[in-house]
């Protein structure tokens, strides 16, 4: 079964403007579905491919690269080992988890040069340092950002009518309260199933709410195992598996110690940076004065980490329980979760806003003669201007963050949104989105 995937069509301006200059990369985390995707699309564009898996490659195959700078020899060795004959200008060759084999991965320099054929890699865990420390990184190299399916490849897989919703978004008009609701019951399925395709394929082929969790579960254990790959003393596991219950407190930042309960090293914050370059997580920076420039004030000591799929971030809150026992599901598609469950709204609109290509800033700042402070959960950058947004769970609630953020930065603000289950509304100078609006915030 394969769906339809916004990385397609990225593959097909690469091939029509870029393949004879650069390789390929697709980069992303374990199951999004990247080695899918480039085989699909060798198989519909291309009259011949090579698929190389170098988690199962043979010492036939890697042989094969100590002849590099003899071109000749080397296609000649290739399709004999594979079988495949290669055709110029009209064939592609995969390098599958090319992380495993870096020798691979420094070839490209010279076979892009070559330029017979074109070059697809997948990686996962890619930019960690120890995968390529040893080889020359080529500049001859694109990348495209894989993640889980977002919601409108979600629609598109399971049936879906996701242009109506852009209809809707144009239109800036009530909706009304029962396509409302229909609307919501829509997009929580999405964050129970959520977006990585195996649980979507799961979804689509009738499977229970028992057998779709089990498919996310095993995917977070593969995680797991490529943690412990890079940090044997599980310190990476536990500060992937803290995130909810860090998200849950409302934490002004991701706290490291908080995560492992000891204090923090120097070893422990380069972890957080394998983490990251991992794709499994989603990094949140505070941006100090959004009133100047998101990225320019960007402060790299305060952050929040959200799952990069919010389907596994449901699982991975109740992990240590039975998948028998867990009725978060029917809570959730019915719309009964507790009110304290609502950062499970928060994850999913940083996954809305990452796949559109966005970066995640927040912004905090302190309340004159109180221990307490104010806080924007998300800003965007439109056009010269800041949008902010405020996630809501269930109802609009009250905004006191936002009406002060507008005070503060009245110059620098598009707009002001309250995210939450509710009709678009407008009052005053705010927005009101329901949550399924998101991913046209991000365009």
């Amino acid at each position: 079964m394969y769906f339809k995937r916004k990385a397609y069509q990225e593959l097909l301006k690469w091939k029509g403007e870029y393949a004879d200059r650069y390789a390929v990369l697709l980069e992303g985390a374990r199951r999004v579905g990247k080695s899918t995707i480039a085989e699909q699309f060798a198989v519909n564009e291309y009259k011949s491919y090579i698929l190389i898996d170098f988690s199962e490659a043979s010492s036939e195959i890697k042989d094969c690269f100590d002849d590099i700078h003899n071109m000749d020899m080397f296609f000649l060795r290739l399709q004999a080992v594979t079988g495949v004959n290669l055709f110029t200008h009209e064939s592609v060759v995969i390098f599958d988890e090319v992380q495993l084999f870096p020798r691979a991965r420094q070839a490209i320099k010279h076979l892009v040069k070559d330029g017979r054929y074109h070059y697809i890699e997948t990686g996962s865990l890619i930019s960690i340092k120890k995968n390529v420390k040893d080889i020359l990184i080529p500049s001859e190299e694109m990348k495209i950002q894989v993640y889980p399916m977002d919601y409108e490849e979600f629609c598109d897989a399971t049936g879906q009518n996701f242009s109506l919703l852009e209809h809707l978004f144009e239109r800036n008009q009530s909706i009304g309260q029962s396509v409302n609701r229909k609307l919501m019951r829509d997009i929580r399925l999405y964050m129970a199933v959520g977006g990585m395709p195996q649980a979507v394929k799961a979804y689509v082929n009738g499977d229970n709410f028992s057998m779709i969790d089990t498919v996310k579960r095993q995917i977070i254990r593969l995680y797991e195992e490529d943690f412990k790959k890079i940090d044997l003393s599980g310190s990476l596991s536990a500060m992937y598996h803290s995130i909810p219950a860090q998200l849950s407190k409302d934490a002004k930042k991701y706290r490291i110690a908080a995560a492992l309960g000891r204090r923090k090293t120097t070893k422990d914050d380069k972890l957080i940076y394998d983490l990251i370059d991992s794709k499994t997580v989603l990094p949140c920076y505070n941006a100090t004065d959004p009133g100047t420039s998101l990225s320019l004030t960007r402060d790299l000591d305060s952050y929040k980490l959200y799952i990069a799929d919010t389907g596994l971030f449901i699982t991975l809150m109740f992990i240590d329980r039975k998948v028998t026992e867990n009725e978060i599901y029917a809570k959730l598609l019915s719309d009964k979760l507790p009110a304290n469950l609502g950062y499970l709204y928060e994850n999913l609109v940083a996954q809305i806003l990452a796949a559109s290509g966005r970066e995640l800033y927040y912004h905090t700042w302190e309340k004159k003669g109180s221990t307490h402070y104010y806080e924007i959960d998300f800003l965007i950058s439109q056009s010269t201007k800041v949008s902010a947004l405020e996630v809501k769970s269930a109802g609009t609630g009250k905004h006191e963050s936002l009406t002060e953020f507008k005070h503060k930065y009245s110059r620098n603000i598009k707009d002001c949104y309250i995210i939450s289950q509710k009709d678009i509304d407008r009052k005053e100078d705010l927005r009101y989105l329901p949550v399924y609006m998101t991913s046209f915030l991000g365009r």
